[in-house]
C-alpha cells in the first residue's frame, strides 16, 4: 500500500465519519427525513450527472439493478433515516460508534446465515467489539441516553448489514457510480413519502448553520467520500480498502468532540479503542 493510497484511505474515513455531526447540526433544525430525502435528491443528480459524463449507463443488468433497489431501501431509506431520526434523541458520537460496528454485524450474519468460514483472529475481533459496544452503552444507558435512539441506531446498521450480505456480487459489470446515484433516488422518493404522513414541513428552523450543514453532507460524505472510496477500491482491493472503516469510530467520536462539544468519558475512550481493534482484526482475518 502506497502513500496515495494511505492519504487516500485516511482523507475517505475522515469524511465519512463527519457525516453524523453534520446530520446531528441538521436534525436540530429542520425534519430529519424530508433533509435527508432532499440531501440524497441533490446527491443523486450529481452522482448520474458525474456518471454521464463518464459515459456510464442506467442500462443495469438484473443483478444491478437489484443492488440498486435493496441498497436504495436498506442503505438509504433504512439504514440512514432510522440514524437521522435517531438523531433526534442521541448524540452525533453515539450514533458513529454504533454505525461503525456494520463490518462485525456482517461478518457474523455471514457466518450464522451463508456459514462463512470465520478464522479465529476475526472470532477474537468479534468478540472484542462486542465488548467494546456493551462498554460504551452500558455508561451511556446508565448515564441517561436515550435507549429509543439506541434501538434506532442498531436497526439502521442491522438494516446496512443485511443490504451488504444480499447483493455480494451483484456491483460488478461497470456503471458502479450511476448505481450510487440511482440508489440515492431510490432513497429520496421511499424518505419523500413516509416525511408527508409524518412530518410538520413548517418546522424547519432556517440558519446559516443548517444550511451550510446540508451543503456539506450532501457535497463531502455524500458524493466527494463515495467517489474517493471507489478510486481507492480500485487501486488497491475491496479488502485493504475496508481496512480504513476500523478508523470510523475514533474519527466519528472526535469530531463529534471539537465541532459539538460532545462529552466524553474514560469507559468511552476505552470502549471506542477496542471497537477499533475488533473491526481491524475482523478485515485483516479477511485478507490472510
Amino acid at each position: 500500500m502506497d502513500l496515495r493510497a494511505i492519504g487516500m484511505g485516511l482523507a475517505f474515513a475522515l469524511m465519512w465519519s463527519s457525516a453524523f455531526t453534520s446530520a446531528r447540526m441538521i436534525v436540530v433544525d429542520a425534519p430529519p427525513l424530508l433533509a435527508l430525502s432532499l440531501r440524497f435528491l441533490f446527491s443523486g443528480l450529481i452522482g448520474c450527472g458525474i456518471a454521464a459524463a463518464m459515459g456510464q449507463t442506467w442500462r443495469l443488468s438484473r443483478a444491478q439493478w437489484k443492488s440498486t433497489l435493496i441498497f436504495g431501501l436498506c442503505q438509504n431509506a433504512l439504514y440512514l433515516g432510522l440514524n437521522f431520526v435517531a438523531m433526534q434523541r442521541v448524540g452525533a458520537s453515539v450514533a458513529s460508534i454504533i454505525a461503525s460496528t456494520m463490518p462485525l454485524i456482517v461478518a457474523l450474519l455471514g457466518w450464522a446465515v451463508f456459514r462463512d468460514r470465520i478464522r479465529p483472529l476475526a472470532i477474537a475481533g468479534l468478540i472484542a467489539g462486542v465488548l467494546g459496544v456493551a462498554l460504551i452503552m452500558g455508561a451511556r444507558l446508565s448515564g441517561g441516553v436515550d435507549p429509543v435512539g439506541v434501538a434506532l441506531c442498531f436497526g439502521g446498521a442491522l438494516a446496512l448489514a443485511i443490504a451488504t450480505l444480499s447483493v455480494r456480487g451483484a456491483a460488478s459489470g461497470g456503471n458502479v457510480l450511476m448505481i450510487v446515484g440511482l440508489q440515492m433516488f431510490v432513497g429520496a422518493a421511499i424518505l419523500i413519502v413516509v416525511s408527508a404522513f409524518t412530518e410538520d414541513w413548517s418546522a424547519i428552523e432556517w440558519s446559516q448553520k443548517l444550511v451550510w450543514a446540508f451543503i456539506y453532507t450532501t457535497l463531502i460524505p455524500g458524493v466527494l467520500a463515495t467517489w474517493v472510496w471507489f478510486r481507492l477500491v480500485g487501486r488497491i482491493g475491496a479488502i485493504k480498502a475496508a481496512t480504513f472503516h476500523f478508523l470510523n469510530p475514533f474519527f466519528g467520536v472526535a469530531i463529534a468532540a471539537l465541532v459539538l462539544g460532545e462529552k466524553l468519558g474514560p469507559l468511552d475512550l476505552v470502549g471506542v479503542a477496542i471497537i477499533t481493534a475488533g473491526i481491524l482484526a475482523v478485515q485483516l482475518s479477511k485478507g490472510r
